[in-house]
């Protein structure tokens, strides 16, 4: 997204809330008694002390050494901020180890060093060896950065990767291995044009070079034009790349004719004309960030037979260093490899490319909504989304640490550890991300019913920013534009629907008439449907049903019944729906829980459960993910028989009948449905088998909103919800003083379902 469009304090506030930072550290075992204590620390530490001093690599057995890598940056090329120093750089680095954590469950220290000299940088980690499996440098200037990563390659027994030289290396690799496929050219053959001379492209260079590229069929630019070998101001890492002598030829000139261009370096230096000139099938990587060298649509319009790549993600091909580094650290970590060295990277690059051939899983076609991605000009490399990367790219590097002679802990059972990765991030708690790629690629209009409201009206900015949908703000033009002047709002040229200016009495005199003959076999007079329409939920609901709008989101301000109640009236239920209920999902440590009826019915039948658990099953679908459903009760499988005993037993046993494929399985007691050991030992005849549930159905509103509430504040657990299910159309009532988080979480679930109307 444009950087503009963030709010300075936006920003801030995001970094100063809570805790101040983004990262924590976190115990991983017990500390409930005084014997976990002890055992902590002194005195039962020393025995872990003792082994680790008889034997060094014991280290890797009682700490997180081998989880454990280190982000380190002196702050002197931090993003396109420049050399801003150490202090400066430290939420750069924090986020790094954010993406360490979220892709590959790697944690971090981040390190920042106030020192620019590179011995006195490369002494400084060298004594913190001990501490870390790996070293991430990051955000060092060039040629410093080439040096630094030289000298500790050399005296560390630990991996070690500076990011932003071999990062980009390594998965525009990936890209032009596809890229040259496709167009079915030899790289030994190609010529390539490189504007921009710095650590990265370099990098790019010398990987390229390691594919079988040939160093006569460069042409690399820098700002002062052509790197030949009479340039006298060239750093010992650039000089080996330098073209002949007394050759000097303008951008335009070697654009003639090429077959790849790479760029990284400054946006809007290549122009269409340029492109026009190259070969047959060129192959365009511009990835200067937030400008490409040149544009996508400008590229495309005047090459059609063009493959292009950028480091944006608005466009196809996303040249982003997060498909590589926290899986490339992972293989290494999990090998105990001494260095990533070029086979490592290879490998990296070979298994990214290998990756996007592969059939797309439905989940990342989910995610942007797509019926089939698949290997071709506009998929070159998988997206960063893909569940799959973990496993591929980590895999790779580990079998190529061992085969290259540099892994210390060799793997042997591969399926397990294929399946130990699989585990490690609990793949399916990437659900909500999914889902905001999904509602991301096809935006629906959606009417925000309390929009006189900075919390939602921040949730709205946040919307524009994401492209996730097309807001419709319902209230008063005046004091919606007062919040935004007061609070430096700036939503641009979003729809606002000031229903009671007398510029829509026209419209609001349609749905008073629309309004009426629906109720008026319900008592409602005119009068009263005048009344109502002029009512913001009410209004909303009109806009809904007559298609001025794709989705309603409301309730912030409004208790739940009040704002239900117009969705039912006017909206009302889908087609063979009896009843509405209300689902929530919790973003779990250990994958998605869906709970229902956790809003609407007070007390369901059994024909109610029934119905509330196929309505909620089709939801977890639409989520890409299988239902395992656990029917709730305080008795297991017939052991009592008080009346939500019965009730839950019957609904399970008509459900099973309807639905013979499905996972399936109660009356239980909560912890069974999670507690596989347990539920086996003693009713080994469980439909749920070795899987726990992730849907839960309640006996009661009483029982589900009592549990998420308890379990999403004593956990505290992020949740999305309530999902209101079984209503025509789109339409969701928030908690009362809903975050602005679980705001744009329920856009993205109103947008999905605009999306596939039911």
């Amino acid at each position: 997204m444009p950087t503009s469009s963030i709010l300075k304090q936006d920003a801030l506030e995001y970094h100063a809330g809570g805790k101040p930072g983004k990262i924590e550290v976190k115990p991983t075992k017990s500390t409930a008694t005084q014997r976990d204590l002890s055992l902590a620390y002194s005195p039962g530490v020393a025995e872990p002390c003792l082994e680790i001093a008889a034997n060094i690599e014991k280290v890797y057995d009682y700490t997180a050494k081998g989880n454990l890598v280190g982000v380190i940056s002196n702050g002197t090329a931090v993003l396109g901020l420049g050399n801003i120093g150490p202090e400066a750089s430290k939420p750069v680095m924090e986020g790094k180890g954010v993406l360490f954590k979220v892709f590959s469950d790697i944690d971090v220290f981040d390190l920042e060093l106030a020192c620019t000299d590179p011995d006195q940088f490369v002494e400084t980690v060298v004594n913190l060896e001990p501490t870390f499996g790996g070293i991430n440098l990051e955000d060092i200037k060039s040629p410093e950065c080439f040096e630094i990563e030289d000298k500790l390659k050399k005296r560390l027994k630990i991996p070690i990767m500076h990011d932003d030289q071999h990062g980009t290396a390594i998965i525009s690799s990936a890209a032009l291995i596809n890229a040259l496929e496709i167009v079915g050219k030899n790289i030994e053959e190609a010529r390539f044009v490189i504007s921009g001379a710095g650590a990265a492209s370099i990098s790019c260079v010398k990987l390229y070079l390691k594919l079988g590229a040939r160093i006569e069929n460069f042409y690399i630019f820098d700002k002062d034009g052509l790197v030949s070998k009479d340039r006298t101001d060239l750093n010992p890492y650039l000089a080996p790349l330098a073209g002949p002598a007394g050759h000097a030829v303008t951008l335009a000139e070697a654009m003639q004719g090429a077959d790849v261009f790479l760029g990284l370096s400054v946006g809007n230096i290549l122009k269409p004309d340029m492109v026009a000139t190259m070969a047959a099938q060129p192959i365009v990587f511009a990835m200067a960030n937030p400008t490409p060298e040149i544009g996508y649509e400008e590229a495309k319009a005047v090459r059609v037979d063009l493959i292009m790549a950028t480091g944006r993600s608005d466009f196809p091909n996303q040249v982003n260093n997060v498909l590589g580094f926290p899986f490339i650290f992972r293989g290494a970590l999990d090998v105990r490899a001494t260095e990533i060295n070029d086979e490592m990277k290879l490998a990296a690059a070979k298994a990214l490319a290998c990756l996007a051939k592969k059939p797309v899983p439905d989940i990342v076609n989910l995610a942007y909504n797509e019926k089939s991605l698949s290997f071709g000009p506009d998929y070159i490399i998988p997206k960063p989304v893909d569940p799959r990367l973990i496993t591929t790219v980590s895999m790779a590097v580990a079998k190529a640490a061992m085969e290259s002679g540099v892994a210390t802990k060799p793997i042997a059972n591969w399926e397990a550890y294929e399946l130990q990765l699989a585990k490690r991030l609990g793949l399916d708690n990437q659900v909500m991300k999914f889902i905001l790629k999904r509602a991301k690629s096809k935006p629906k209009r959606i009417l925000f019913a309390d929009a006189e409201n900075l919390k939602v009206l921040k949730a709205v900015r946040e919307v524009l920013d994401e492209g996730i949908a097309k807001p419709i703000l319902l209230g008063s033009r005046v004091k919606i534009q007062a919040i935004c002047d007061e609070n430096h709002l700036d939503l641009g040229d979003t729809e606002i629907m000031d229903f009671k200016h007398a510029d829509n009495a026209d419209l609001v005199a349609e749905f008073a008439e629309l309004f009426y003959e629906k109720r008026k076999r319900r008592g409602v007079t005119r009068w009263e449907a005048n009344k109502q329409v002029r009512k913001s939920n009410y209004f909303a609901a009109m806009m809904l049903e007559t298609n001025r709008a794709d989705g309603v989101i409301s309730g912030l301000t409004k208790n739940y019944p009040e704002s239900i109640r117009p969705a039912l009236q006017i909206i009302g239920k889908q087609k063979g729906v009896k009843k509405v209920s209300g689902m929530y999902l919790l973003l779990s440590q250990k994958g998605p829980l869906f709970f229902s009826d956790t809003t609407v019915n007070f007390d369901p039948t059994v024909e109610d459960i029934v119905e509330i658990t196929e309505l909620t099953a089709k939801a977890v679908k639409r989520f890409n993910i299988i239902p395992r459903i656990a029917l709730l009760s305080y008795s297991n499988f017939g052991s009592a028989d008080g009346a939500d005993a019965i009730k839950m037993r019957q609904a399970t046993q008509i459900l099973q009948e309807k639905h013979p494929d499905w996972i399936i399985e109660g009356e239980m007691q909560a912890h069974l449905a999670f507690d596989k050991e347990l539920r086996q030992q003693n009713y080994p005849f469980a439909a749920l088998g070795n899987d726990t549930a992730n849907t839960l159905i309640f006996p009661n509103l009483s029982a589900a909103n009592i549990a998420y509430n308890l379990l999403k504040e004593a956990a505290d657990i992020e949740y999305v919800g309530p999902i209101l299910l079984g209503l025509g159309k789109p339409t969701h009532i928030l908690q009362l003083g809903a975050s602005v988080r679980e705001i744009v979480n329920m856009v993205a679930i109103a947008v999905v379902e605009a999306q596939s109307p039911q």
